[in-house]
């Protein structure tokens, strides 16, 4: 059971993740702004951190560079959760120190299978 963050402003899109990791056997925490996440990243170490782009104050990418530029939280993979789906976001992310995205509205399956997918590819890295 991996413990993942969720940084995302949407309380309905927080609890549809929420459901959707626990489905997956997965403990969750939220928080609904960059600032609270990055606090929570700090001190909890979460084995994942999923990252809304378009947050109040700091945005998500902005959040994940803070992240990235840690040492002590560098190693964390963190998943994009966006409504962007056009050409050259993928990079845009990936240069922010996103490990992958995934599309809004979430699909169980392919969210799920972004998950673990980086979770698996943590373990094999420690």
């Amino acid at each position: 059971m991996a413990r993942i963050l969720i940084i995302e402003d949407n309380a309905t899109n927080r609890r549809l993740t929420q459901a959707m990791l626990k489905k997956g056997g997965h403990k969750s925490m939220i928080a609904d702004n960059a600032d609270e996440g990055l606090r929570i990243v700090r001190k909890e170490r979460p084995d994942l951190v999923l990252m809304d782009i378009q947050l109040p104050g700091m945005d998500g990418l902005s959040a994940t560079r803070v992240l990235k530029a840690d040492p002590d939280t560098a190693a964390i993979p963190v998943i994009a959760l966006t409504a962007f789906a056009m050409k050259g976001d993928d990079e845009r992310m990936r240069a922010a120190g996103c490990n992958g995205y995934v599309v809004k509205p979430i699909r169980y399956r392919e969210f799920l299978q972004t998950v673990e997918r980086l979770l698996a590819a943590e373990e094999k890295q420690e």
